[in-house]
């Protein structure tokens, strides 16, 4: 399976929210329906070969970066 963005493509966070909220959505929940440009890829395969793409996302107007999973963005057009 390929990452599903690319890096210098817009973005718009979008917090998963069927699952149990935990201390890192709530740092989360501020950057909610922003739109940010991925500027990193990572990815990290466990032992029984599932990959999980993460992106380093820059948002916001002091351009922050923020590490966020494949699952908590969407595509952004213009």
């Amino acid at each position: 399976m390929n990452a599903k963005y690319e890096i210098g493509q817009e973005v718009v966070i979008t917090p998963v929210e069927e699952r149990v909220l935990s201390p890192r959505d709530s740092a989360l929940e501020p950057y909610a329906g922003q739109t940010g440009r991925v500027t990193e890829c990572h990815w990290i395969t466990t032992s029984t070969g599932q990959v999980f793409y993460i992106y380093t996302v820059q948002v916001g107007p002091d351009k922050g970066k923020i590490v966020l999973h494949e699952d908590e963005l969407e595509a952004h057009f213009s």
